[in-house]
């Protein structure tokens, strides 16, 4: 009966924690997502194209765009993450699956060779794609 309990516990402990760990702050005002990407030209021979990507500041399971769109070719997206919630980006599709380093506070790239489509962006740490933190980036 003891054993029992404690597992009973401990599942319950580690559930708290994981809900913990996902969870925003609903009392701090978010601005609303646009859905227009920022774009940069990298300058250079290369060529490419630099996309500005953030989560939410806030803490929420958001990017503040749903929609990026790039020129076919080197896509490099520079993803900040202001909150103390760990985030990343992960870019799927096409053949096509690399996700950024897991970041908080701070910022991260992750560049990538697109040929024309549409692919998914979306955070991969547990339960956040699930939260809303995905979006589509259209390479033409």
């Amino acid at each position: 009966m003891t054993r029992r309990y404690l597992l009973v516990l401990l599942t319950a402990l580690a559930l708290v924690v994981a809900v913990a760990a996902c969870g925003g702050d609903d009392d701090e005002e978010s601005e609303e997502p646009t859905t227009e990407a920022t774009t940069e030209d990298t300058g250079g021979g290369g060529g490419g194209e630099t996309l500005m990507l953030a989560a939410d500041p806030g803490g929420a399971l958001a990017f503040d765009q749903t929609e990026l769109t790039a020129a076919a070719g080197e896509v490099t997206i520079e993803f900040t993450n202001d909150s103390g919630i760990p985030h990343n980006v992960e870019v799927e599709g096409n053949g096509v699956e690399e996700v950024s380093e897991t970041i908080t506070e701070g910022s991260t790239s992750l560049t990538l060779t697109l040929e024309p489509g549409e692919y998914e962006f979306y955070c991969a740490v547990p339960g956040h794609r699930e939260g809303g933190m995905e979006g589509t980036l259209t390479v033409e």
